[in-house]
C-alpha cells in the first residue's frame, strides 16, 4: 500500500502545482509537432471518453494535434511499458487511471517502475463507481443482492476491465466484505466487459458511473449502489453502498497524465498548465 500512497501523492501534488507552471512557458517552444496520448484501454470505456475530451483540448490549446493510441491489455501495463521507453521528447505521453499504481503491488514482475520511469504530469479525475445488475437478476437492493448471492456462491460472474483493475478490485472488495463468492471474468477494458454484462453473459460489474450510465440509462443495466461516501448528483435516486448497509465502505478510480521520466521539466509544467485549463 506504501507504494500506492506515494504514487498517488506525487499525482496530486504536481496536479495541485498548475498555478505554478506558467513561469516556465515561455522557456520552450514545444510542441513543434503533432503529440501522441497513448491510453492504456479499449476505445469507449471511461479513461478513453475523458481522455479524449483532454486531448481534443488540448490539441486546441497548443495548436498541434494531440493523437489518441489506445493500447490496451495486461491492465495498463503493455501501455505503461511503452511510454517508459520512449523518448522523453515531450511528443509521447500516458493519459492513465489507478492502474499505475495498482500494478506496482499485484504484479511480482514489471519491464517498468512507476516511479522511477514517470513523471507524473496531473491528476485529471476521480470518479465514483457503481454496481450494476444485468436486469434479468432478480435483485433489486443491495440486501437483496447479498441474499442471491449467498444462495448461489460461486455461480454469479462478474467482468471487470482487467485482473487487478479497480473494476476487479471494487468487486472484489465488495465480495469480501460480505463473505461472497462470485467467478470473475476480466476483459481487455470496461467498453467489452459492459457489452458483455448488457448481453446477459455476465451477471454484475462494479465500473466508474461515467461509462455505465449510458447502460443505466436505457434499462440495459439496473444501478444497485454508488461506491462513494455521498449519493451522485447523476444518480440521486441510486443509495450508496453505506446506505445499503455496508458503513465505511468506499472505492473510487482516478485519472492522470504521466510522461516518461526523462522529459524536461518545462515540457512537464507546461503540459500540466495546458490541461488545468
Amino acid at each position: 500500500m506504501t507504494t500506492i500512497r506515494r504514487t498517488l501523492l506525487k499525482l496530486a501534488a504536481i496536479g495541485l502545482a498548475a498555478g505554478a507552471a506558467p513561469a516556465l512557458h515561455a522557456q520552450t517552444a514545444w510542441p513543434t509537432q503533432p503529440v501522441r496520448m497513448v491510453i492504456p484501454f479499449p476505445p469507449g470505456g471511461p479513461t478513453d471518453l475523458v481522455g479524449r475530451v483532454i486531448a481534443q483540448a488540448l490539441s486546441e490549446q497548443l495548436g498541434q494535434n494531440v493523437i489518441v493510441e489506445n493500447k490496451p491489455g495486461a491492465n495498463a501495463n503493455i501501455a505503461a511499458e511503452l511510454v517508459a521507453r520512449a523518448p522523453a521528447d515531450g511528443y509521447t505521453f500516458m493519459y492513465n487511471t489507478s492502474s499505475l499504481a495498482l500494478s506496482a503491488v499485484l504484479y511480482s514482475k514489471l519491464n517498468y517502475d512507476a516511479l522511477k520511469d514517470f513523471a507524473p504530469v496531473a491528476l485529471t479525475a476521480v470518479v465514483p463507481m457503481v454496481l450494476v445488475v444485468h436486469p434479468s437478476v432478480p435483485a433489486k437492493t443491495v440486501p437483496e443482492f447479498i441474499d442471491l448471492l449467498k444462495k448461489n456462491p460461486g455461480k454469479l460472474v462478474y467482468g471487470s476491465a482487467g485482473n487487478g483493475n479497480v473494476t476487479h478490485l471494487g468487486a472484489f472488495q465488495f465480495l469480501q466484505a460480505n463473505g461472497l463468492s462470485a467467478t470473475h471474468v476480466p476483459y481487455k477494458g470496461s467498453s467489452p466487459a459492459l457489452v458483455d454484462l448488457a448481453g446477459g453473459q455476465t451477471q454484475f460489474m462494479t465500473d466508474t458511473i461515467n461509462s455505465a450510465l449510458p447502460y443505466i440509462r436505457d434499462g440495459r443495466m439496473r444501478a444497485l449502489a454508488v461506491t462513494s461516501a455521498k449519493r451522485s448528483p447523476v444518480l440521486p435516486d441510486v443509495p450508496t453502498l453505506q446506505e445499503s448497509g455496508m458503513a465505511g465502505f468506499e472505492v473510487g478510480a482516478w485519472q492522470g497524465v504521466v510522461m516518461p521520466a526523462k522529459t524536461p521539466p518545462e515540457i512537464v509544467n507546461k503540459l500540466n498548465a495546458e490541461i488545468a485549463k
